[in-house]
């Protein structure tokens, strides 16, 4: 059976580290490398406060790590010495172990599998919306992102958003942890986001977008001043 595990780090880098949280864009994934059933990660930045900007943070970072099994991910969450350097450099610290149950698209050609298509009928869940935006079309889609988020940090049943990516303009990704599934559809199917993402597809903004939700195993942390704590 699939049990294909993804774990999201949201990090917060301290005043005092600044250089080694510029060293993790330098190495990107090298530090992962020889991790146990990793089958895919991306190191990410983050933009202003921590929200879904064209300017980057200085200092709050993440990464998105894909592994073969619930397992070998609790693994890496107990033991990983690149997780604890991320720990002992941060102000700010968020992890979150999620496991797919609906999945669109494609990550760099990387596609996650759902061992089970439906999505809890209790509890929170979470969701992962990432696209490569193409150059002539960066600014119709930055024009209808920013009423996007505006409409998400207003939105009711939301337990916490970020806003991260690749690069700047470009490659941008946006997290967020609900209440429940009913949620996050009363948020997605209208007002300011269902109108950006008929733009969106009308007027093939993206060259590779994915769309996942996740079932939350868990999720605990710090993130833009607010403490979570799942279950």
């Amino acid at each position: 059976m699939n049990d294909q595990t993804a774990v999201l780090g949201l990090i917060d880098i301290a005043p005092n580290a600044r250089g080694w949280g510029f060293s993790r864009y330098i190495l990107g994934k090298l530090p992962f490398k020889h991790i146990p059933g990793l089958q895919f990660c991306k190191v990410l930045g983050s933009g202003l406060n921590g929200g879904f900007s064209t300017t980057p943070s200085l200092t709050k970072q993440g990464f998105f790590c894909v592994f073969d099994s619930a397992q070998n991910a609790a693994r890496f969450e107990e033991s990983s010495s690149i997780l604890k350097a991320y720990q002992d450099h941060a102000k700010e610290f968020f992890l979150a172990t999620v496991q797919p149950y609906s999945s669109r698209g494609s990550w760099s050609g990387f596609s996650l599998l759902c061992s089970d298509p439906n999505p809890p009928k209790l509890g929170p869940i979470a969701s992962l919306t990432r696209a490569s935006i193409r150059p002539s079309k960066a600014m119709q889609f930055w024009a209808k992102a920013k009423p996007a988020e505006d409409a998400i940090n207003l939105a009711s049943g939301k337990i916490l958003t970020a806003g991260v990516g690749e690069a700047p303009y470009f490659r941008q990704a946006t997290f967020t942890i609900w209440d429940n599934a009913q949620s996050l559809d009363q948020y997605a199917q209208q007002g300011a986001h269902l109108s950006a993402i008929k733009a969106a597809y009308g007027q093939a903004y993206f060259s590779e977008s994915m769309f996942t939700r996740f079932r939350v195993i868990k999720a605990q942390g710090t993130w833009q001043g607010k403490h979570v704590q799942i279950p």
